[in-house]
């Protein structure tokens, strides 16, 4: 559903590869622009979604599209793991994440780049998984799901964050002016990337949403599919297991 859209609609070129460039294109700025443009509010939904994977004890995890690492440090933060894989397409995004490591952290979480569709790990290799604002990036979307859920061990939890619409007509109006206007705007003047920023709500628009999205995940082998709206709407977390 969401691989016709792609960064650079370049005719012939995968749109994995699009995005690799996109991302290496605004690695510099990323950090920046994404605190920025959700006023903090995203460092909330990590901290919601660490909570629950909290309920599972892990000690073996991975960080999928992992980008520059908040998410992957913020999880060791707050569990006791032993071991993180931070994964992500980029090179340009990996080499900001590990700029942000401290003696600590380091020893335990591994930056790789990968590709979410061909995972080069071994069946029930994670205790469990988190996702932050990357699976709408992935250009098939049923197959890197299929192999999030073959390295996870049998019970292990799932969360996807994802950026979303909110269904109270007035706030969407409202976001809808701020995602497709004013964003691309901000984006465009910071990153020096003209698309990036209007992918962005591209993206999400044709992202199967709520409980389009965890038929998808129960299609392809997960259970217990759900999920929770945040902040009005404009973020879905969802919650699953192997």
């Amino acid at each position: 559903m969401n691989k016709h859209v792609t960064p650079y609609q370049t005719e012939g070129e995968a749109k994995k590869k699009q995005v690799e460039q996109m991302f290496d294109n605004i690695a510099h700025r990323y950090d920046f622009l994404n605190h920025l443009l959700s006023a903090g509010i995203d460092k909330l939904w990590r901290k919601k979604a660490i909570k629950h994977i909290a309920n599972f004890h892990p000690k073996r995890m991975m960080d999928m599209a992992t980008g520059t690492g908040d998410f992957a440090i913020d999880a060791v933060n707050g569990l006791q793991l032993e071991s993180l894989v931070a994964l992500d397409l980029s090179e340009e995004m990996l080499a900001i994440g590990r700029k942000k490591l401290n003696p600590k952290n380091a020893k335990i979480i591994e930056f790789v780049k990968g590709d979410s569709e061909n995972l080069e790990y071994p069946n029930e290799e994670f205790d469990a998984m988190t996702a932050g604002f990357g699976v709408r990036n992935f250009e098939n979307l049923e197959q890197g799901l299929q192999e999030m859920h073959r390295v996870l061990k049998p019970g292990a939890p799932l969360v996807i964050l994802e950026v979303s619409q909110p269904d109270n007509k007035f706030l969407k109006a409202i976001f809808s002016i701020y995602f497709k206007g004013i964003l691309p705007l901000i984006g465009n003047l910071f990153s020096k990337d003209p698309r990036a920023y209007t992918y962005l709500p591209e993206s999400v628009e044709a992202f199967p949403k709520g409980k389009d999205f965890t038929n998808i995940l129960e299609k392809v082998g997960f259970r217990n599919a759900k999920y929770k709206a945040l902040t009005l709407g404009i973020c879905a977390m969802y919650l699953c297991e192997k």
